[in-house]
């Protein structure tokens, strides 16, 4: 397929008959022609990679191991874009990339991109204790930076509810906290002694949020992310004002978990009520639009995005990747951070391989799927001619 696109170009250089500017691609010597050229292979080679991808999730559909929609992004231009399986397997309504899910965990870039424009504005710094916005919060040395880095050894808030909560009843963040002011649960160890990853701790940063800026932090998201971005179809969920779970989510696409053969609803659930470690929900259009935003600066100054790309944590051989302000680092590629998620029939995957300028956006409504593998290996693609098209963007 990318040979095919390279002999293309090739054939097309060498019939244009204007002799421009001399180059070698693939031990081949020869000339490129105009600025046409340029643009001509840029769009074969987009049209040729789509459909390379469009047939690998269409066999993957086939195979039962993905149901959901994807987005391929480069240099800031959707590549590829595609839904496959449905939204309602009873009903058989089909995806569509507009289609919004659960985001689970991949929720948590929003909980830091939110934490750093309230930094921007002024309004709190990294290396300030929880205690500062949530003074009756026990443990008072936890610093901001702590949650964000998953350092702070506080224990899970899940496990705390579980035990002391009437799973019948939404809870919402402000009960974790009376939780942990009552039961002051041992942490797992003392803050920034280790990497522990806890959910606690972005529920806790969408507490600060919103007792800094006393708007509720499903309000704050929409108001400073999801507007000024054009994230028209995105949303975080909650259960405000619910006394009752509800058989289903109201909202969205529904998550499915496999009896068998056969894919069940997952129904609402007493946890939805917390925010911040989950809950946003969002289309793969979206979040590329988000992805567009953290590469030109317009949500979150440059300098400033820099910190949530750096490792949180000194190296160990024994963690695979390290961690930022609500990002993973990917240690084995340079420039690469990525975020995944599971919750309740979801799953989901963003990587940004910022280095090659490449986004991969995954989101799928059942709870087994693919291999993680299949999707970095898109990411990885070595079979491309990167070299080749960075050369005539340069001489372009």
């Amino acid at each position: 397929m990318i040979v095919f696109a390279v002999v293309v170009i090739i054939l097309t250089i060498f019939v244009s008959g204007k002799e421009s500017n001399h180059i070698t691609v693939h031990n081949y010597t020869g000339y490129i022609a105009d600025s046409n050229i340029l643009y001509r292979m840029d769009e074969m080679y987009q049209e040729d990679y789509a459909g390379y991808l469009a047939n690998r999730f269409k066999q993957l559909n086939k195979r039962g191991v993905f149901n959901g929609t994807v987005l391929y992004g480069e240099n800031g231009q959707v590549v590829y874009k595609g839904a496959f399986g449905y939204a309602d397997f009873r009903k058989k309504d089909t995806l569509n990339t507009q289609s919004a899910f659960q985001l689970a965990s991949v929720s948590k870039m929003f909980t830091a991109a939110a934490i750093m424009i309230l930094k921007t504005e002024g309004k709190l710094d990294y290396d300030d204790t929880i205690t500062k916005f949530i003074p009756e919060f026990p443990y008072g040395t936890v610093t901001i930076r702590n949650l964000l880095t998953h350092r702070s050894g506080l224990s899970r808030y899940m496990s705390l509810a579980d035990k002391h909560w009437d799973i019948n009843k939404p809870i919402n963040n402000e009960d974790v906290i009376d939780l942990f002011v009552k039961y002051k649960p041992d942490p797992y160890f003392k803050p920034d002694d280790g990497f522990h990853y806890c959910n606690t701790n972005y529920a806790l940063l969408a507490s600060v949020v919103e007792r800094i800026t006393g708007l509720h932090f499903d309000e704050f998201v929409k108001l400073k992310i999801f507007e000024p971005l054009g994230m028209d179809s995105s949303f975080v969920y909650n259960l405000r004002g619910d006394s009752v779970i509800s058989y289903a989510v109201p909202v969205g696409v529904s998550g499915y978990r496999y009896r068998g053969w056969k894919p069940v609803k997952v129904g609402d659930y007493y946890l939805n009520g917390v925010m911040g470690d989950k809950g946003v929900y969002s289309t793969v259009e979206d979040l590329f639009k988000f992805s567009c935003a953290l590469d030109n600066g317009t949500l979150i100054p440059l300098p400033e995005l820099e910190a949530a790309f750096k490792p949180g944590s000194p190296s160990y051989y024994r963690r695979k990747d390290n961690y930022g302000f609500g990002w993973r680092i990917k240690e084995d590629m340079d420039s690469t951070v990525y975020h995944f998620g599971w919750w309740k029939g979801f799953r989901t995957y963003f990587v940004r391989d910022m280095q090659n300028q490449r986004t991969l956006i995954i989101l799928t409504n059942t709870h087994k799927g693919a291999s993680s593998s299949v999707y970095w290996d898109i990411i990885k693609d070595e079979d491309r001619p990167d070299k080749v098209y960075n050369l005539y963007q340069s001489i372009n």
